[in-house]
């Protein structure tokens, strides 16, 4: 995998990057994540070419249990709190770079253009989350309030704030409320 694939480009917006960190955390935080199922993600988020190994899928595992501390904040000052300490400790300048000529001049703010997948993993999430925290002023999403779920989501659109990761945890939670009234 080049590491232009790997970048926070501009043509990828901060949603898509929401999203991609999501999937990435479903996929990372169970007991053993599996090396095919962590490059299915990636590649369905367009990520191809994917060389991945069971080092990088422990490397990417530690930095979805950091990064699942942003989707954990109760409020939007402890999110920015978080967000704040993710780039302090694995974010480095912003620089300009043209390593591969398909996707032309890109930003990296990681350490280096082929650097440990875990840290890329923080990095250009705890980017794309912190956009959104500072464009909407809320906390860029939170943990699935379903019982027995706790699965971390994305706010990716307006209206309410969300408190399920999908409308199969709501409504199985609507389901079970109705049933313990009735």
């Amino acid at each position: 995998m080049t590491s232009a694939q790997r970048d926070f480009l501009p043509g990828r917006s901060a949603r898509a990057a929401a999203h991609r960190a999501v999937d990435l955390l479903e996929a990372l935080l169970v007991p053993e994540p599996s090396v095919p199922g962590v490059r299915a993600v990636l590649e369905a988020h367009g990520e191809t070419d994917v060389l991945l190994g069971s080092e990088d899928v422990a490397s990417l595992r530690e930095g979805a249990v950091e990064l699942r501390e942003v989707f954990a904040a109760e409020d939007v000052a402890e999110a920015a709190g978080v967000l704040n300490r993710l780039l302090a400790k694995y974010a480095h300048p912003p620089r300009l770079t043209s390593h591969d000529a398909a996707f032309g001049w890109h930003l990296h703010v990681d350490a280096a253009d082929d650097g440990p997948w875990g840290a890329w993993l923080v990095t250009s999430s705890a980017l794309a989350l912190a956009v959104l925290l500072a464009d909407r002023q809320t906390p860029p999403g939170g943990l699935c309030a379903a019982t027995g779920c706790g699965k971390p989501f994305a706010h990716l659109g307006g209206g309410s704030p969300r408190r399920y990761c999908s409308t199969r945890c709501a409504t199985r939670e609507r389901v079970a409320a109705h049933r313990r009234r009735s």
